[in-house]
């Protein structure tokens, strides 16, 4: 990860970033400021986090900007081994972590894959998420089905979650 300063890339990578394991389409992925970024430099990550030579997980990662660094950085939750090797982060209007999963087992509701998945900003399940408590399922999951969710936004409007979805 680096940083670009008055329209000139840094050369040097930000320190304090976690290793991900790149291969295809997996490696560092998102890249998201807490909402209240001024205030506490929060800076989220997703990322492929290796667990051997040949497999690794999706990770969310939070440090602190200091200017020229990640410092405290750590993980605040990890999916399933090989629930994703792509994810994207969106902050809704509800202060809550939204995080859109790849994967291969869409229907499956004990899994993080293709799924979206809601936190709170220090990676808790927050109390009421659809499935807390439901025998069978994952109580980080919010939504689930998705095929390849390639980006999600908030309408101006109405405050709704909207994401992109890719393939069949």
């Amino acid at each position: 990860l680096r940083i670009i300063r008055n329209g000139v890339l840094d050369p040097n990578p930000i320190a304090g970033v976690p290793e991900a394991r790149v291969n295809f389409i997996s490696g560092l992925l998102d890249v998201l400021l807490h909402p209240r970024f001024t205030e506490n430099h929060y800076v989220y990550l997703s990322y492929n986090k290796p667990l051997s030579e040949d497999k690794a997980t999706l990770a969310i990662a939070r440090g602190q900007w200091d200017g020229k660094a990640l410092t405290g950085t750590r993980d605040i939750f990890v999916t399933d081994p090989d629930a994703s090797s792509t994810a994207r982060l969106l902050f809704g209007r509800d202060g809550m972590l939204y995080i859109a999963t790849y994967g291969t087992e869409p229907q499956n509701t004990n899994n993080h894959s293709h799924k979206v998945l809601r936190l709170t900003d220090e990676g808790k399940v927050p109390q009421d998420n659809p499935y807390v408590g439901k025998a069978g399922y994952k109580p980080e999951i919010y939504t689930l089905g998705h095929r390849s969710v390639t980006g999600m936004a908030i309408h101006p409007d109405t405050g709704e979650i909207w994401d992109l979805e890719m393939g069949p």
